[in-house]
């Protein structure tokens, strides 16, 4: 393996990565942590009934290309499939497996042909390539898995539909997951019923499943993302570029107005090659704008499983105002379960 490091300090806001619509294809699959993601490897909460079947469900649907594939024939009956619609979709709470379980499924269903991708990368595939090349180049895929799939923006959501409305006439299998935070009393119940309307050219072809349970992030974690002083903090940096690693080191505000330059398809590039990242003097942020930049970053870091040292106020204390009680709830939650377990190395 070659060693891309060796006792290194870095800026984030030094790099200014390019990003094409071929390289965007080819990145998607599941993250590292998931790489060898089976339902076998999942472990089910015995207190949650869901978790087990959502296994069952996806187990199924992983199946039934076989049971496709085998009843052919022009005299022959097709075996019933009917119970089996090509669409899944696992809505659920943070932190419950469902990026894991969408990953087994992406490494059961037959290839070559399949991705794996939030659906920011999925946009940014469609912004780089334009709508028709990006549906020629995933038809003819047996799998399009989407993690996180997004509400927020109308014009996103309803241009996703009508890709996924062709993929799957094509033949193209389709599974998708959201997070619903755990104390959203109910409003979770229905982030299935909004994604379904909002797809509604589609609704018949979806399965639908909620899974309950904790956030494994936080079962032995409680309190805050870990905030050190800055003597600590350099002892850290100091520690890991002497052990041979690359480390980044820059001030909150300088990323987050890095950030700001970049396209969130690129933030992967802004990160590559780190083994930590350090981030100094962190505080509450006041723009909106800013905050869903920095929730895409850190969806980047937590996938490439980066552990980041900071300085200030607690990573899961930055989205101010009232941010935690509007639109973006849930991307706003969801990212603070991450920023906890990044910067507790859990």
């Amino acid at each position: 393996m070659t060693n891309l490091s060796s006792s290194v300090r870095v800026s984030i806001a030094d790099r200014n990565p390019e990003t094409t619509g071929a390289e965007i294809a080819a990145s998607l699959t599941p993250p590292p942590q998931f790489a060898d993601a089976s339902f076998e490897s999942y472990r089910p909460d015995p207190a949650f009934a869901s978790q087990q079947e959502a296994v069952d469900l996806l187990g199924a649907f992983a199946g039934s290309w076989g049971a496709a594939k085998s009843s052919g024939g022009f005299f022959s009956r097709k075996k019933k499939t009917e119970d089996v619609k090509p669409g899944v979709y696992l809505d659920g709470g943070f932190g419950v497996g469902k990026t894991h379980l969408l990953a087994a499924l992406w490494h059961a269903a037959p290839g070559p042909r399949k991705y794996f991708g939030t659906f920011i990368e999925y946009t940014a595939l469609v912004g780089a390539l334009g709508y028709a090349n990006a549906v020629e180049s995933l038809r003819g895929s047996t799998l399009i898995c989407i993690d996180e799939f997004e509400l927020d923006d109308p014009g996103d959501t309803m241009m996703m539909t009508r890709l996924l409305t062709e993929l799957v006439a094509s033949g193209t299998r389709i599974a998708a997951t959201s997070n619903t935070p755990p104390n959203a009393l109910g409003e979770g119940r229905f982030a299935a019923a909004d994604f379904l309307r909002e797809i509604h050219a589609m609704s018949g072809h979806f399965t639908t499943l909620r899974i309950d349970g904790e956030d494994y992030r936080r079962r032995s974690i409680e309190g805050h993302a870990e905030a050190v002083g800055s003597d600590e903090y350099e002892a850290r940096l100091t520690a890991a570029l002497e052990s041979g690693k690359t480390v980044s080191d820059d001030s909150f505000d300088t990323v987050i107005g890095h950030l700001a330059g970049v396209h969130p398809s690129r933030y992967i590039k802004l990160i590559a090659g780190l083994n930590e990242i350090g981030l100094r003097d962190v505080h509450e942020l006041q723009s909106q704008t800013e905050a869903l930049r920095l929730v895409a970053f850190i969806d980047r870091v937590y996938d490439a499983q980066i552990p980041i040292h900071a300085t200030g106020v607690p990573l899961d204390e930055v989205f101010g105002g009232d941010m935690l009680s509007g639109g973006y709830r849930k991307k706003y939650l969801r990212s603070m379960s991450r920023m906890i377990a990044l910067t507790r190395g859990s």
